[in-house]
């Protein structure tokens, strides 16, 4: 399963983005989806995941009440809603897929897109 993020991109604090996960195969629609984030110099950070039928969900608290991960198994797309973006919120995004992704080890990975919170 190869899968495509975008929709990074430069925002001012406080606005508001939302990025996009799409899958090439309709296996995408039985798997957990999960967003982490990487700046450079410091650990990835695993965000959020959300179950294979949406049904379910967690965040870090880092995240939490701001973002909101949801999919469209229809569209083989999974969608990272960022709000009230902060500073610190910048970093290459990636989204991931299947596998234990639970415990932060997906078994797929797409490539990253970059979000940059600055005034």
């Amino acid at each position: 399963v190869q899968l495509q993020a975008f929709g990074g991109g430069l925002v001012r604090p406080g606005g508001s983005l939302r990025l996009s996960c799409a899958a090439s195969e309709r296996a995408f629609i039985t798997f957990t989806v999960g967003w982490f984030r990487q700046n450079e110099g410091k650990e990835r950070e695993f965000l959020a995941w959300i179950s294979y039928d949406g049904d379910r969900s967690w965040y870090a608290d880092s995240v939490k009440g701001r973002f909101t991960v949801s999919r469209d198994n229809a569209k083989t797309t999974g969608y990272l809603q960022m709000n009230n973006l902060k500073a610190e919120d910048t970093a290459v995004y990636y989204c991931a897929a299947g596998g234990p992704i639970k415990n932060g080890r997906p078994a797929y990975w797409g490539q990253g897109t970059q979000v940059t919170v600055s005034s």
